[in-house]
């Protein structure tokens, strides 16, 4: 049998190092680092691996590339690890393109694009609330060399989970992502992240009282982050600090509170990123979002997962039909609805979807 009968895949990446690169499939058990299955370096970034006649595949083949290991697996544009490769003509020759590879089991970056963390304060601040919260402030890599440029600005909440080391809860590692976005020329975006108040954080990102929980501290959170936190970072950054150019995003409770406050302050928030909203903790959010009242432009991006809960995604599905049963133009009012069915309640799942939300919320 001729090569030209055979099944052959060409990978390109532009991630050239030392370590081999493998493919495994449903054709190996999905073993990450066989070695009759290495790919042969070609050249710089170029690999090839052609199957032998006498390896019995499947009808239909599907697969991933690695670099050894699970903790080394392909990554799309994103940092995400992508769907499985399909193949269903077992002959021909088929180019594929990785672009990152995760390590270590983190998502890929790029050092020198990464954003720059700095401490906005220890104390803030909130005397809505009378207490105080650790704040900071991602800045895009080159802020201090285009001292002419302005940037949109997102308020995150939990930011304890969002960058760095994380927590004890998971990590979204947005800066890492951030750094993959600004080599697509999409990570010009300043990010403000709020610590949250721990054992107080349910009250303060509820914006109701719930039975056993106590009084929602909600109303006076948001009016905080509008009337006291933005003011200082317009004043103090390089900010577009037009309502089109204001986003405020969060999950489960930070969720909650994130479209609460767009709801109540269209005047001054126009992008929302609302992961897995924890909606089930009053149903007068949806009467809130029909009395939502809004001439201008705003976007909001929902996503929830299938494995949260069995309300999860009917709950965004009602959130979303609840906006647009006003009948507001729908150039008006942009509602990116996302879910996945295998989606889990946590930061890993959460920052997979975090490029994803400020692309389509900010380009």
């Amino acid at each position: 049998m001729s090569n030209r009968n055979l099944l052959s895949l060409e990978l390109t990446t532009p991630v050239d190092d030392e370590r081999p690169v493998y493919l495994s499939g449903n054709f190996c058990e999905w073993n990450p680092d066989v070695s009759d299955f290495e790919m042969k370096r070609v050249s710089k970034g170029k690999y090839k691996f052609t199957f032998a006649p006498e390896v019995a595949l499947p009808e239909k083949i599907e697969y991933k590339y690695t670099r050894g290991g699970w903790d080394f697996v392909e990554l799309d544009t994103y940092g995400n690890a992508p769907s499985n490769r399909v193949i269903d003509k077992l002959v021909g020759n088929y180019a594929d393109f990785v672009p990152y590879w995760r390590h270590d089991g983190s998502t890929a970056f790029i050092k020198k694009l990464m954003p720059k963390v700095q401490v906005v304060s220890e104390k803030f601040e909130i005397p809505q609330l009378n207490k105080t919260r650790k704040i900071y402030i991602l800045l895009p890599h080159d802020y201090d060399q285009n001292l002419d440029k302005r940037y949109p600005v997102l308020y995150m909440q939990d930011a304890q989970n969002l960058f760095g080391k994380g927590s004890n809860y998971g990590n979204w590692e947005i800066d890492k992502r951030l750094s993959l976005l600004t080599k697509k020329e999409l990570g010009d975006v300043i990010i403000v992240a709020i610590e949250h108040g721990e054992e107080e954080r349910f009250n303060e990102y509820s914006p109701y009282t719930v039975e056993k929980k106590g009084k929602g501290l909600g109303m006076k959170y948001a009016n905080f982050i509008v009337r006291n936190l933005k003011p200082y970072i317009d004043a103090n950054y390089r900010t577009k600090t037009e309502r089109q150019f204001t986003g405020i995003g969060g999950s489960s409770m930070g969720g909650l509170i994130s479209i609460y406050a767009g709801l109540m302050y269209p005047e001054v928030i126009g992008r929302l990123m609302v992961l897995s909203p924890a909606l089930w903790v009053s149903p007068k959010i949806y009467f809130d979002a029909i009395e939502f009242f809004n001439p201008m432009d705003t976007k909001i991006y929902l996503y929830g997962g299938g494995k949260e809960g069995s309300a999860m995604i009917p709950n965004v599905k009602k959130m979303k039909e609840s906006i647009e049963s006003q009948g507001w133009d729908a150039e008006k009012i942009q509602i990116k609805l996302s879910t996945d069915p295998k989606g889990e309640h946590n930061e890993k799942r959460w920052g997979q979807e975090f490029p994803k939300a400020i692309e389509w919320l900010f380009y």
